[in-house]
């Protein structure tokens, strides 16, 4: 996390919209085997008090996660920020991004909850890409499916904390801000150019 208080979110709900509109997080943790990181599609609870993500049974988390402690890691949209797009003298070059951090113990899912975590999953995916009718696991052969879910093991993580880095050249002035939004925006970062640009506009009406 930056130590920066200016990137830290002012709306306390974002976060956990950035996770939700994401959807995918690196899961790191400490292990007898060294530190280690998986990295999974994830489901954030109506609540944002828990956050599940399965594994395959063979990685090299899987068999440690249950009880430990872990961070997982959702990254948004990232970009190089030129010196150059400053007015200002004596900058230099950086780099604007999105980081959710959460942090807490883990445990390991029951049959039944992984399934509902699956199907949880897909339903919401499946609305987002429109397809009509969605797919769902009552299209699949039973026999198969067990098959492929008994190939992972489900975790949920309880998140006892969270910590939240958007650096979108909040320590800029506004001609600032726009200066580099416009130049990120032409190097082919839309999204992350439109975020500092939102940011700017709840900024004056805060």
């Amino acid at each position: 996390m930056h130590p920066n208080p200016q990137y830290r979110p002012r709306q306390e709900d974002l976060p956990a919209l950035f996770v939700r509109e994401i959807a995918f997080a690196g899961i790191f943790a400490g292990t007898p085997d060294g530190p280690r990181v998986a990295h999974a599609p994830v489901v954030l609870s109506e609540d944002a008090a828990t956050l599940q993500f399965h594994l395959s049974r063979g990685n090299g988390l899987t068999k440690h996660l249950d009880g430990m402690t872990a961070l997982a890691v959702v990254q948004g949209p990232d970009a190089y920020v030129s010196a150059g797009w400053y007015a200002a003298a004596d900058q230099v070059p950086t780099w604007n991004y999105i980081a959710i951090e959460m942090e807490g113990p883990v445990r390991k899912l029951d049959d039944a909850e992984l399934i509902a975590q699956l199907d949880t999953l897909s339903a919401e995916h499946e609305a987002r890409i429109g397809i009509d009718p969605p797919w769902t696991r009552a299209k699949m052969n039973p026999a198969r499916f067990s098959q492929m879910t008994g190939a992972i093991t489900g975790f949920e993580l309880r998140i006892t904390a969270w910590r939240s880095t958007l650096k979108l050249s909040q320590d800029k002035a506004p001609g600032e801000r726009e200066s580099v939004a416009a130049g990120i925006e032409a190097s082919g970062h839309g999204a992350l150019a439109h975020l500092m640009r939102q940011l700017g506009e709840e900024g004056k009406s805060a």
